[in-house]
């Protein structure tokens, strides 16, 4: 009986006619005129409220997860779709009369649901303002719920563009970037890097559930609001709490690609930027400190002993030599806190960036129908490829937008058109990438000679002496590699991998991974053990647990350091344009035990293989001869 709900109007009709022909009172007619308009008013207020619920309801129940409604179904919780009305009847009526007026009842209601869905975005990112990161997820749930309902509505009212009305609720008109995006890196930079750890394996940042070395965060109450402006009735809110409550303890793939959708490029630029200012002011800041300090209490020369001392004399050696950093009392929290920080704005850029090429792929993939790139067809034996192919252009013949709007369009219409199809078609294929860039900007704060000591003595690299970064983080590698007793947390625990991430990436942009992975004292005690097989405690440290973690931390560098020079490589294909590794030849140094041996003489490997087979000649003539 929805189509109805105007019949009554007309008694007000009614009754001004009679107050002005049979009673002819001018007071009756002010009084039911004025009855009209405050009873029309709050008629269109209900009526506009109670369609933009039933849309919303609508929406809401089609995008809810078909697997979850069929779960909750088997179990007897049924979600019911909204009972039919007849909005569309009304939604028609644009000459309502009363009181000898024209009303046009389209236009109020379209005003006013306007009104609502513009309040219902803006309340969707108070929402997303007043948690963590994580509410990210559902904030795009409640875009894409409050898109559905904009088209639903569109069909029978004059609905304002869906993305104007989003970067209104998003302080995005003039602004380069919305509120949005200054959340996130607001918890970027309050609660991501600090208290969050990375883990490879799963591919999530979790929060850290032990030492937090941050300030608590402080964050508004989330707004109170009626259903229909959140996902459209009370089952479907309680449905989809229980679903967006399962991404609210980590953060993942689906959060990077939700952070993708919404900020967009400009807003992913904003915050990159800025993180790369947290790094330059976490690297020639706290970390640059730090190490100043810690050098001063490495050791000046710190060797490899020889395998004779076996692994329980190797350890004994480097628990000595790297004493004072063992026990340096701010290595465990406050520097690894740093490079943990460190490490996950690096995983951040790099992960964002991946999300963000899974997006474009996709774009390439819908628009190439439209450029004319078109997939092979499949020919059977006998027919022409050329003619099947010319016969699939001419069937999207319609779908190609520069050619048509060449001859259709102006000439300033073909140029946009040009410059769209040049910008889609080069997204990929120029191979740029983010990360390169921010690796590249972060090797420019690595300025400071700490990093790379003086010059070598020998002339060739540095070999025993603990002058460059790597043999630091050879020692703090040493430091965590060392287990830790029943009930104290770990690195892994209480940092995560971004710890990893920060020392490996400035190994490999100060160009001493080599000699990291050659001289690292964690891998060479491995080595030794792997030879002799000890397992005892040397003072304290059960060598079998710290050989396990060493090998299960070479393991997690040995990934880094090839995801990082990956994107270290120059993403153009020309050759010239590689960059060349330059190889000098030394002669190899002699052991002094062997110099009285060999009267200090050095022989190619050719002149070897020669002086050998001769003597192999002379054997084989003496035992000719013998038989002879």
């Amino acid at each position: 009986m929805m189509e109805c709900v105007l019949f009554p109007l007309d008694l007000y009709n009614d009754s001004a006619h009679y107050a002005l022909t049979v009673f002819r009172k001018q007071f009756l007619y002010d009084e039911v005129e004025a009855e009209v308009n405050l009873c029309f008013d709050q008629f269109v207020y209900k009526l506009s409220e109670q369609i933009f619920a039933y849309y919303k309801h609508l929406a809401g129940s089609i995008m809810l997860d078909k697997r979850f409604r069929a779960e909750c179904a088997a179990m007897g919780t049924r979600f019911t779709y909204p009972v039919a009305n007849r909005y569309e009847t009304l939604l028609k009526q644009r000459h309502v009369q009363l009181l000898g007026r024209s009303i046009d009842l389209n236009r109020l209601i379209s005003q006013r649901v306007n009104a609502a869905l513009l309040k219902a975005l803006e309340l969707a990112v108070a929402r997303f303002e007043a948690g963590d990161i994580t509410g990210i997820v559902e904030l795009n749930g409640l875009l894409e719920v409050n898109r559905l309902t904009h088209k639903l509505l569109s069909r029978n009212l004059a609905m304002d563009d869906f993305d104007d009305m989003w970067r209104e609720a998003n302080h995005n008109v003039l602004a380069p970037y919305g509120r949005v995006t200054l959340h996130v890196f607001w918890e970027l930079n309050y609660d991501f890097l600090p208290n969050y750890c990375y883990n490879a394996a799963t591919g999530r940042f979790v929060k850290c559930r032990g030492i937090f070395l941050s300030q608590p965060v402080q964050r508004d109450k989330p707004p109170q609001m009626a259903y229909h402006y959140l996902w459209g009735s009370k089952a479907l809110n309680i449905a989809n709490s229980s679903i967006y409550n399962q991404y609210s303890s980590f953060v993942g793939a689906p959060h990077f690609k939700a952070i993708s959708t919404l900020l967009g490029y400009q807003g992913i630029a904003v915050v990159m930027e800025e993180l790369l200012k947290i790094i330059k002011s976490l690297v020639q800041g706290n970390i640059l400190q730090f190490t100043k300090t810690l050098m001063q209490a490495m050791p000046k020369q710190c060797k490899l002993p020889r395998y004779d001392y076996g692994s329980t004399g190797v350890l004994g050696y480097y628990q000595a030599q790297l004493n004072d950093i063992v026990q340096y009392p701010d290595a465990r929290t406050e520097l690894f806190h740093n490079f943990r920080e460190f490490g996950n704005a690096l995983i951040f850029c790099l992960l964002i960036e991946q999300a963000m090429s899974q997006e474009e792929v996709c774009d390439l993939l819908q628009a190439a129908p439209f450029q004319n790139i078109l997939p092979r067809p499949f020919v059977k034996e006998g027919e022409k490829l050329e003619a099947k192919q010319k016969k699939l252009e001419n069937k999207y013949a319609a779908l190609q937008i520069v050619t048509n709007i060449d001859k259709l369009g102006s000439a300033k219409q073909t140029l946009i058109a040009r410059e769209g199809d040049l910008l889609t078609r080069e997204r990929l294929c120029c191979g740029l990438s983010i990360f390169e860039v921010v690796l590249n900007r972060i090797r420019t704060f690595l300025d400071d000679p700490i990093w790379t000591g003086p010059a070598p003595v020998n002339g060739v690299m540095t070999v025993d002496e603990c002058t460059e970064f790597h043999r630091l983080w050879s020692a703090l590698q040493f430091v965590y590699c060392i287990p830790v007793g029943e009930n104290e947390f770990t690195v892994e625990q209480l940092f995560g991998e971004g710890l990893h991430w920060a020392g490996c990436a400035m190994t490999v942009l100060l160009n001493q991974q080599r000699r990291f992975e050659a001289l690292d004292f964690c891998y060479h005690i491995l080595r030794v053990q792997r030879v002799d097989n000890k397992d005892e405690v040397v003072k304290g440290i059960p060598l079998k647990r710290l050989c396990d973690r060493i090998r299960r931390f070479q393991v997690l560098n040995s990934q880094i350091f090839a995801t990082l020079n990956k994107y270290q490589k120059t993403s153009s294909g020309d050759v010239d344009s590689q960059p060349v590794e330059h190889v000098r030849c030394f002669q190899p140094p002699i052991h002094h035990s062997l110099a009285a041996t060999n009267q200090g003489h050095y022989y190619r490997p050719d002149q070897l293989r020669q002086s050998g087979n001769s003597a192999n000649n002379i054997g084989i003539l003496a035992h000719d001869y013998q038989h002879q």
